[in-house]
């Protein structure tokens, strides 16, 4: 690791440090749920799901039950990192003549027809049966009681409401006595409540008692009434319903109840890169693998000195970059249905070769490469026309004024040397309607895919989407080290890898490495409705120096200069000997790490 070349790198907080136990989320009340949850004698992983139940109730512009979640894990008794796939695949019907028959010729980003099989609550089940200590009732009751009891609403969550409130006045009415109580947006600060979806919860967690003492037959109960019992039955009977959507036309959704009873998470190996003392782990069913493509890319040219804020370190990580973005374009998909030629895409010679496609000027194409066999590219089309306040899309940083968020993350070491990271998200408040028995909504993963034949991302059923969920770990010398990641859509792997990049190449510390200034370029496709891509633009913190952002200019960037804290949410979390660390992003002023 080399010296920080700043002595005195400003920093918001301090990072944390302790002996015990760390947890770093994106919402204070779950960072403080998930650090009562270690004090109680839970695991890491006990953790993870009372943080993550709380994050649904505490963040619901930002996820919901109905959405989905890669996890990764280290658990010392195993000494190995795995996956977790909580990324529900696309139901039975959802193929692409019944789209085509629709009249769309790409899947609406909000409403019924972008639902997915939700993946979240059984990847909490899996992790809690197999990983965790406690029962159920220990890590689910934080959640019901902010739930039932309210909670204060952040200001992004009140913005989110304001957004779409004509749209459930309208067409979503069953999302508007859930959030415009009394008919109005509720303030900022208000003590929001969801008792519907406190009553969901508590029904899950009674039957879940009903099968005896024993924690694992109480854990599969509660999977069996989530996919086959009143959670289903009320998605099924929501489904066949039409609602309006971002496509300006009403559509009911193709989820049933027996694609629910069907799916099951699924733990498997993360896919891993080794950049010098450093193995990055990722999940090979999300965009993750960028990340290991660029640090491919950039492990050719020597960082270590660089300023981190200057114009050629920012040039060079943004420029591998958009080479690591086209080749997810032109090759990323289900690795259950599509061979992806990953041992190819990281390997040394295809790496040098792209390598030189780097030059002191900014690219204006998107470039992907070339692998015999693999691959097909979608050409981009005009993009159809915005239909107002409907809540397209993932939710992601923004200017400041507008509506910004993005997704949940976070990040827990216990004493034992336990490690998780997680980027829970969809369902969110404005993706669908919300389901009135159960008080929460759908997800929309399922605008990730491509309505055209023959491409690896293109939709089948029982297919997982190329989600932008991109959770992060890293081993050092071969033991768990580093978690980390961030919400934000597209831009995930992008501060994602410059967190690392600052961390290894710079020595900044945790917090330090998330306060820095950061950008993300937005030159290849999004991965949301409505796909468009804006070449060569590349937004920048306005604290970046202006020296630099006119040297990015001249290299042929259009830079766009954002305020000054405005790109990332970042939390991190590390262990290193008997220490523990962590960090959390004071962008959005609601992301907090604790640790003692």
């Amino acid at each position: 690791m080399a010296a920080n070349i700043n002595p005195n790198p400003f920093t918001t907080r301090p990072e944390i440090d302790g002996t015990f136990g760390v947890v770093a989320s994106t919402h204070w009340i779950a960072t403080a749920v998930g650090m009562a949850t270690l004090e109680k004698g839970g695991n890491a992983f006990d953790a993870a799901v009372a943080t993550a139940f709380t994050l649904q109730v505490v963040e619901p512009h930002l996820n919901g039950p109905g959405g989905d979640v890669p996890v990764i894990l280290y658990d010392m008794r195993k000494g190995k990192p795995e996956v977790i796939c909580g990324q529900g695949p696309a139901p039975a019907g959802a193929t692409i003549a019944h789209y085509k028959r629709e009249g769309l010729d790409m899947v609406p980003g909000t409403g019924l027809l972008a639902a997915c099989i939700p993946g979240m609550f059984d990847s909490w089940m899996l992790l809690l049966r197999d990983y965790g200590t406690m029962r159920l009732a220990d890590v689910l009751w934080p959640a019901i009681f902010y739930a039932r009891n309210g909670h204060p609403l952040v200001e992004r969550a009140n913005a989110t409401i304001k957004t779409v409130e004509k749209l459930f006045r309208e067409h979503w009415k069953t999302s508007a006595a859930v959030y415009l109580p009394g008919g109005t947006v509720p303030e900022t600060g208000t003590l929001f409540t969801n008792t519907t979806l406190a009553d969901t919860y508590a029904r899950v967690l009674r039957a879940a008692e009903s099968a005896g003492t024993g924690r694992e037959a109480q854990i599969e109960k509660a999977r069996k009434v989530w996919s086959q019992g009143f959670v289903a039955e009320a998605i099924d009977k929501f489904c066949r319903q039409k609602f309006m959507d971002v496509s300006g036309a009403p559509h009911a959704g193709v989820l049933t109840g027996q694609d629910m009873a069907k799916w099951q998470a699924t733990a498997e190996a993360p896919l891993t890169y080794d950049y010098g003392r450093y193995t990055v782990c990722k999940a090979a069913f999300s965009q993750g693998p960028v990340t290991l493509q660029q640090l491919a890319l950039l492990k050719g040219f020597n960082l270590d000195g660089l300023d981190v804020t200057g114009p050629e370190f920012i040039h060079l990580v943004v420029e591998c970059s958009k080479l690591a973005f086209a080749d997810r374009e032109k090759f990323y998909g289900d690795p259950k249905f599509v061979d992806v030629p990953f041992e190819t895409l990281l390997g040394d010679a295809y790496n040098a070769e792209r390598r030189k496609l780097v030059t002191d000027k900014a690219s204006l194409e998107l470039r992907p490469g070339s692998v015999e066999g693999f691959g097909s590219i979608v050409k981009l089309k005009a993009g159809p026309k915005l239909v107002a306040g409907m809540g397209a899309g993932e939710p992601t940083v923004g200017r400041m004024g507008e509506v910004v968020g993005d997704t949940v993350h976070f990040d827990i070491v216990d004493a034992a040397g336990n490690m998780v990271t997680a980027t829970p998200s969809g369902g969110w408040l404005q993706s669908s309607p919300v389901i009135p028995e159960l008080g929460f909504c759908l997800g929309t993963r399922a605008q990730m895919f491509w309505l055209e034949e023959g491409h690896p991302a293109s939709l089948e059923p029982g297919k997982r989407p190329r989600t932008t969920l991109s959770p992060t770990m890293a081993l050092r010398d071969g033991d768990a080290y580093l978690a980390w990641g961030s919400p934000g859509g597209d831009q995930q792997d992008q501060w994602i890898t410059q967190f690392f990049l600052r961390h290894v190449h710079a020595g900044m510390n945790l917090q330090e490495a998330i306060d820095a200034p950061a950008w993300h370029s937005e030159h290849f496709p999004i991965s949301f409705w409505p796909r468009t891509a804006r070449p060569g633009v590349l937004q920048i913190e306005r604290r970046v120096p202006k020296e630099t952002r006119d040297e990015l200019a001249r290299r042929g960037h259009i830079v766009e200069v954002e305020p000054d804290w405005s790109e990332g949410r970042l939390t991190a979390a590390s262990k290193d000997g008997v220490r523990r660390k962590a960090a959390a992003n004071p962008r959005g002023m609601q992301g907090y790490a604790a640790g003692r």
